[in-house]
């Protein structure tokens, strides 16, 4: 029985072994384990993703009232649940508005990710989105800098990476990075121009495709991004292969033949270079899932 506000960092004695050196699986770097679509069945979810070959789900986090729920998830599944704690872009979930997250909003979380900080793989779910319907003013899209430049901070503090958002404000996402000195940093489902894009490639940033790629207008990018700053995800419940259609982490194959495809390459080689890419991004994956 594992202590409340406790976690377990390693995976159980006699659980498989992988890292940098001996790679044969996905890790899904962006996932919502927490969303209120997997509450009835978490459990057969996660089995049926170890199941499609998954080493790790990093599982990241909206808001506060997320985060008890992913570190139970983590100890249930130690070293394979990694858990991220952040505050979105947008907050309010239904029946809740949608709206810009403030710093209220963060302020509210500081408690538990200061506890919680020595559990985390990274900071996240953060960063900007200046969708119209969520951010229309100049007052809310300053806050969200505001809310992010902070968790930004935070990241620096514990050394630890960002799992980051840019829906409608890719080049403000990057330059506000950039200008910040992030350094490791995950752009999950880059909704911005390629040419953007490689901007952050060239600050170090990696990129994680989703399987919704396959109908997505974001093809050129994964054309034009070289395949060292490439990632998965799932972003699971979201951004499945079939719209409408809940998304499942085991749905990662999708994003990975789809870029073996683009990229005129093995479907093995796309996995082991995408994995290897997710231990540089998230230094402490080896540690939590390594016996």
């Amino acid at each position: 029985q594992i202590p409340k506000g406790s976690c377990v960092l390693l995976t159980p004695k006699g659980a498989p072994c992988c890292g940098p050196g001996g790679m044969s699986g996905f890790i899904d770097c962006h996932c919502h384990l927490a969303a209120q679509d997997f509450q009835t069945d978490i459990d057969e979810v996660i089995e049926e993703s170890k199941k499609t070959g998954i080493l790790a789900l990093v599982a990241v986090a909206e808001h506060a009232g997320e985060f008890e729920r992913l570190i139970e998830l983590s100890n249930k599944y130690p070293g394979f649940v990694l858990p991220c704690l952040g505050v979105h872009p947008v907050q309010g979930n239904p029946p809740q508005e949608q709206r810009s997250a403030t710093l209220e909003d963060l302020q509210n979380a500081l408690p538990l990710i200061e506890k919680y900080k020595d559990c985390l793989l990274a900071i996240g779910e953060v960063g900007l989105d200046f969708t119209p319907r969520i951010a229309s003013t100049e007052v809310q899209k300053n806050e969200q800098k505001k809310v992010f430049i902070e968790q930004i901070e935070i990241a620096k503090q514990f050394d630890l990476p960002l799992n980051v958002h840019s829906r409608s404000a890719g080049r403000p996402t990057i330059n506000l990075l950039k200008e910040q000195g992030a350094q490791k940093v995950l752009l999950h489902a880059f909704d911005g121009k390629p040419s953007v894009a490689m901007e952050g490639v060239k600050a170090g940033f990696y990129f994680s495709i989703p399987p919704s790629i396959i109908r997505s207008e974001q093809q050129k990018l994964v054309k034009q991004l070289p395949l060292e700053f490439i990632c998965l995800e799932t972003d699971s419940p979201a951004l499945g292969p079939v719209k409408q259609v809940r998304n499942e982490p085991k749905n990662i194959s999708v994003s990975c033949q789809y870029i073996a495809q683009i990229k005129g390459l093995s479907v093995e080689n796309v996995m082991e270079v995408t994995t290897q890419n997710a231990f540089k991004l998230f230094p402490k994956l080896q540690k939590f899932i390594r016996i």
